[in-house]
């Protein structure tokens, strides 16, 4: 679903997300880096700090985990155990794709429902450092990652159980054990 050609303003605007995620996940990281290595010389150099950097550099590295699943998810770019995969017939990969796709599905609703339950029990509550609401902490992070991952996944499960989804498609994983054995096989007919 590496929608990177996909004609029409629909397409280009998917694109654009994407991109504006990718540019998010880059603004979280240099902010890191500059809040956690500013604090480490005022800490040694000048015997002070950053009060905020440890709970703000926290909250940018759950931003970029959360964009970066994101960007995995629609990339197909998370791990993956194929072995069996690729031994199915088309109908048997389907299948898994769409009892895997609904299985994140009910993952990712959980997630945002309890996204939104820790939002609503720490809407007063206070970050100690900075004195930021905690709860728009957790209901940003979770309501843009199930905003975005289950409109993903349900077209995935819409395209396969309609048959839309190509047989080559099937299995969706950044790297395959079919390379793997097609090496081992190259290697051992050249003996």
């Amino acid at each position: 679903m590496e929608s990177t050609s996909n004609p029409g303003f629909i397409g280009k605007a998917v694109n654009a997300y994407f991109g504006a995620l990718k540019v998010a996940m880059g603004i979280c990281l240099i902010v890191m880096v500059i809040l956690v290595f500013g604090n480490v010389v005022l800490r040694y150099a000048f015997n002070s700090g950053i009060t905020i950097s440890e709970e703000l550099s926290r909250w940018f590295f759950v931003w970029m985990v959360f964009l970066g699943a994101l960007l995995g998810l629609r990339a197909h770019g998370h791990l993956g155990f194929d072995m069996l995969l690729v031994r199915l017939s088309p109908i048997g990969r389907r299948i898994c794709l769409v009892v895997s796709r609904l299985l994140m599905l009910g993952v990712v609703i959980l997630l945002l429902q309890g996204g939104w339950e820790q939002m609503l029990i720490n809407l007063d509550v206070e970050a100690p450092a900075s004195g930021l609401k905690m709860g728009i902490y957790f209901h940003s992070v979770m309501v843009l990652f199930g905003a975005t991952a289950i409109p993903m996944l349900a077209a995935e499960i819409f395209l396969a159980v309609t048959g839309r989804t190509h047989d080559d498609d099937l299995v969706k994983m950044s790297g395959s054990t079919d390379n793997v054995h097609e090496d081992h096989s190259d290697n051992a007919a050249k003996r």
